[in-house]
């Protein structure tokens, strides 16, 4: 099967805003039926979020305060990629950064794009496991609490809206499917190169 009849070809690029972190563009573009549209859209880095599975079975969660809609979030541990950076690497950086904690197994589970209308977000997910607890290192600017939850106890949140994060929503999905046994990990050390 071919996506021909579907793709548009861009023939021109205007960059609307630049920031520290994120830029705007908005694009002309050729219709698969020869018309041209335009296209306005986010540039993001990318990024990691991580599942992290404690021993006795609880995960790992922040509250942090999400200054563009006004709320304390609940959601997995997460991150942007740095230029360059591996997603396991970032993956690694941010759980023990953000939570203090480290993992001695670590499987990627996928990759999901959050907004595919108007950004090139792509987040990877990661399950880690042996967990074990250390110091954490907050960026400056940056204040949020680590929680626990049960596996039940963040199904609970999710059907009653205390998560509403896209990307923990989707983790729990992950989540679940792993826990059935029906979708498999495939687990690696912490310094494995396959770790991926």
């Amino acid at each position: 099967m071919t996506d021909k009849h579907l793709k548009e070809e861009c023939t021109a690029s205007v960059e609307l805003f630049k920031g520290n972190f994120l830029h705007a563009k908005r694009d002309t573009v050729r219709l698969p039926d020869g018309h041209a549209a335009t296209r306005e859209y986010v540039v993001h880095p990318g990024a990691v979020v991580v599942i992290p599975l404690l021993d006795d079975g609880r995960l790992v969660l922040e509250r942090q305060y999400r200054y563009p809609i006004g709320h304390v979030m609940t959601e997995f541990p997460a991150g942007k990629l740095d230029a360059g950076e591996d997603p396991l690497l970032c993956g690694q950086r941010e759980l023990a950064e953000e939570t203090g904690y480290t993992a001695r197994e670590w499987a990627r589970a996928g990759a999901m794009h959050l907004a595919v209308a108007y950004s090139t977000e792509i987040i990877h997910v990661y399950f880690a496991r042996g967990l074990t607890l250390g110091d954490r290192q907050l960026d400056h600017g940056e204040f949020l609490d680590v929680i626990t939850a049960t596996p039940e106890q963040l199904l609970d949140w999710c059907r009653d809206g205390t998560v509403s994060d896209a990307k923990t929503l989707t983790c729990t999905l992950w989540l679940q499917n792993v826990l059935s046994g029906a979708w498999v990990l495939d687990w690696h050390s912490a310094s494995s190169p396959n770790g991926r």
